[in-house]
């Protein structure tokens, strides 16, 4: 029994603290690092899908089960931890590549001066991407025979002039010679198909929506919580990717789908996708 307004109040705050140590992470502080994952499609003339994954940790074993039975090509950063996701052919960021090379720069040179190591590094880069900018309009198939005509010799004489290298081991140059090397298995292998990319910077800009606002949620310990925010950033910029006006996009899922027997006919979906005809018709920005 409860005999006053303290007594209550304070039973209140147990019961409070009891259900947040259910919904926290165990083992876990508020400050601790907690990592969202992104998987976005390549730009291969399919619709763009953008899907955010909350996981505690930054293993491997994360994409490895997300991707479970997905077979293709996969376009990501240097983390080793992408070793463990089966079945795929790994392609490496030129991007990435690059600004290694870009931060080897130093800050002063004399006027006048030839071209740094790092500066050599760099614009073989630029390069790549100058011609890659030349065969955005291409068919895939003409796209994959003019990579290896116009990109191919510039990739072996970089990779002929990488190995000439010296630099100071734990120099920025260093770092950026070491990275190159590890990364040579991947590096080339957009090469393959017409549809790869030379860099994944598609998903760097899907997730910079996130990065941005992720101050907001600094102390945010709650695993529900931070599946819900994955959920939402998935439907909104997938949305946006899709060039649909967000209000009315979710206005429309929040209309219809109430009243939708999706669990039991899950196909029924197709029609609030955002690339679908009709959402396409009613959502455009257009």
């Amino acid at each position: 029994m409860i005999d006053n307004k303290d007594d209550y109040i304070l039973q209140l705050e147990n019961t409070v603290k009891s259900l947040e140590k259910q919904v926290k992470e165990q083992g876990k502080k508020p400050q601790s690092k907690s990592y969202m994952w992104l998987y976005r499609t390549g730009v291969d003339g399919d619709p763009p899908i953008v899907l955010y994954d909350y996981k505690p940790s930054r293993n491997g074993k994360n994409p490895a089960d997300y991707l479970q039975g997905f077979h293709g090509y996969l376009h990501t950063d240097g983390f080793a931890g992408y070793e463990k996701v089966e079945s795929v052919t790994r392609c490496g960021c030129w991007a990435h590549l690059r600004r290694y090379f870009v931060e080897a720069i130093p800050d002063k040179k004399a006027a006048g001066a030839p071209p740094t190591t790092a500066e050599v590094g760099r614009d073989y880069c630029n390069k790549l991407f100058e011609i890659e900018k030349e065969l955005v309009s291409l068919s895939q198939d003409k796209r994959k025979e003019e990579r290896l005509r116009l990109e191919k010799p510039v990739l072996e004489a970089f990779w002929c002039w990488l190995d000439s290298l010296t630099p100071l081991q734990g120099s920025r140059l260093g770092k950026a010679v070491t990275y190159a090397q590890n990364q040579k298995p991947y590096m080339e292998n957009y090469l393959l198909d017409g549809r790869c990319s030379i860099s994944n910077n598609v998903a760097e800009n899907s997730i910079r929506p996130f990065t941005v606002g992720r101050k907001n949620w600094l102390f945010s310990d709650t695993p529900k919580g931070a599946e819900a925010s994955a959920a939402v950033y998935s439907i909104v910029e997938t949305a946006k990717a899709n060039n649909l006006n967000i209000y009315t996009y979710l206005n429309y899922l929040l209309l219809y789908m109430p009243d939708m027997e999706y669990r039991k006919y899950p196909e029924i979906l197709d029609d609030m996708m955002p690339w679908s005809e009709l959402v396409q018709k009613e959502c455009s920005k257009k």
